[in-house]
């Protein structure tokens, strides 16, 4: 079969625009139904987007790139359709690092039948069609011509398409500014670009010192222990703590533990939350480049003469413990607690006493990242004992279960991390004597759980529903460790948010660095 570059780039642009926009078809239809005069507006938007990509790809079209760039586009647009409609998420910027950052063992929890079909049919499939096809190449002067025509007409067509319909389009474009993010491969193609053109932080031979005039009184002669839990996809309102009607914490509820209702994640995905979180910045003023190229809050206990110590059991510490010792628990042997392929939280407790005790000075501040509630194979999360609440969603392919069945396996990962928590304030307790002993708990970000047909996380911040970005954050103190805890609990339903961890954790070590700001440390009284 003979075709020459702009046929085959039409019914490539056709192809995409009607197999693989299925989510932003469907989401375009929810703010301007079937009916009426919508539907004039819904099927230009049909034919414009087709002379968007048109244009997109003869602008990019050549003897030697045609073929290979949209056998590439055919098969990501095919993976982008998957994970758009299972989960009804969008792939921009931090989607993009969250893809790049994602090792093997979170991909495998993403794998299934329905991926592979996705896969086959709207990618493989049609690339080998593009492969086999035969091109018809003009002279380079037709070639020029041909190509020219081609984005001229298709800026007509956009141009006819959008002036007859122009109220649509204003509001479209205006109030309404999400429903593009769905458009495939388009915004995916948009992400890409600026995530490769942003400051990554590579650039920089030497990361900028913070905080390194931090020091601890030569008064203060108690020694601490603070054990902070990152916790993975853990969402306020999911803890019995809060007020949850399933009792998701029992054991947490024994203990006299301080529970803040109102905490604001900074972003809305593990990439972005965890560096974050550690930061001297506050959401507004963070970026991956000062994630990267500045210390952080670590680096300012190790200036302060802290022994700092990270045990990660998720994907890893998005370069936070870039400058201090770092243990994988991901794998077996390491972690010595590791069932079916799945290692679980509670693995990194083991030898973690020997840790302390081999530690004869000063304070002692240990890092737990947790795989917490991380989804969608939220039944491999947790020991089978735990299964508390039936019946639960035994598959990754979320969209195969019921809202309910997905919501009892969250919670029992949630029952489960109640547990994890027991074992990590038993271990200070332990320590009581000789330290002074507290645990903090806050998750990175929430987690949809199928409300209004949305799954996992990682949306961008300012459309992310509130299940997101609302997460859990708990305190435990030890006996001796000085904090006015009925203060405590009485801005515990205060909004905070990750912005004030950096400040807190320097004012529960009692670091006197320039860079500690007593207003935004949550334990501080007047706050």
């Amino acid at each position: 079969m003979f075709l020459n570059q702009t046929r085959l780039i039409l019914i490539a642009s056709v192809f995409l625009v009607v197999f693989c926009n299925i989510t932003f078809f469907q989401n375009l239809t929810e703010v301007f139904p079937l009916v009426g005069k919508n539907l004039g507006f819904l099927a230009s938007a049909v034919v414009a987007l087709t002379a968007v990509l048109v244009l997109l790809l003869n602008l990019v079209r050549s003897r030697y790139t045609t073929k290979p760039f949209l056998i590439g586009l055919l098969l990501v647009s095919s993976c982008t359709a998957y994970f758009m409609d299972t989960y009804n998420i969008v792939i921009d910027e931090t989607m993009i690092q969250n893809i790049l950052e994602t090792n093997l063992h979170e991909s495998l929890d993403l794998f299934s039948l329905k991926l592979v079909g996705y896969f086959l049919l709207l990618g493989v499939i049609p690339a080998v069609g593009v492969l086999l096809i035969r091109v018809e190449y003009g002279s380079k002067g037709g070639e020029l011509v041909d190509r020219l025509k081609a984005i001229a007409i298709s800026l007509a067509i956009i141009g006819l398409c959008i002036l007859p319909f122009s109220r649509f389009y204003t509001s479209f474009f205006r109030e309404h500014k999400p429903l593009r993010y769905f458009t495939n491969p388009t915004y995916s193609l948009y992400s890409l670009g600026r995530f490769l053109t942003r400051d990554q932080g590579g650039h920089v031979e030497t990361v900028q010192v913070l905080g390194q005039d931090a020091r601890i009184a030569a008064a203060d002669k108690d020694r601490e222990l603070i054990i902070f839990v990152v916790g993975e996809a853990g969402r306020a309102d999911h803890f019995s703590l809060n007020g949850y009607s399933r009792q998701t914490n029992p054991l947490l509820e024994k203990e006299d533990v301080v529970t803040l209702s109102d905490i604001s994640s900074c972003g809305t995905s593990t990439a972005v939350s965890v560096p974050c979180m550690f930061s001297v910045y506050n959401r507004q003023d963070y970026n991956d480049g000062k994630g990267k190229n500045v210390e952080n809050v670590l680096d300012v206990m190790q200036h302060a003469g802290v022994n700092v110590l990270w045990r990660e059991n998720n994907s890893n510490s998005k370069k936070v413990a870039a400058r201090i010792p770092y243990e994988e628990y991901r794998n077996a042997p390491k972690n010595t607690l590791c069932d079916d392929g799945e290692c679980r939280d509670e693995g990194m407790l083991v030898g973690l006493q020997d840790y302390v005790d081999s530690r004869q000075k000063g304070d002692v501040f240990i890092v737990l990242h947790q795989m917490g509630s991380h989804g969608p194979a939220y039944y491999k999360r947790y020991p089978p004992q735990f299964e508390k609440y039936t019946p639960t969603c035994k598959t990754n392919e979320l969209e195969e279960c019921s809202v309910e069945e997905i919501g009892n396996a969250y919670d029992n990962t949630i029952l489960y991390t109640d547990y994890f928590l027991s074992k990590v304030i038993a271990l200070l307790k332990d320590n009581d004597k000789r330290f002074e002993t507290a645990m903090f708990y806050m998750s990175d970000h929430g987690q949809s759980l199928g409300e209004n047909g949305i799954y996992l996380h990682g949306m961008p911040y300012f459309i992310a529903p509130r299940a997101q970005k609302h997460v859990a954050s708990v305190f435990w103190f030890g006996e001796r460790y000085q904090v006015d805890r009925q203060a405590l609990r009485q801005r515990a339903g205060l909004p905070y948010s990750h912005d004030n961890v950096f400040h807190t954790l320097l004012g529960m070590l009692e670091i006197d660095t320039t860079v500690y700001n007593r207003k935004m440390d949550i334990l501080a009284n007047g706050n």
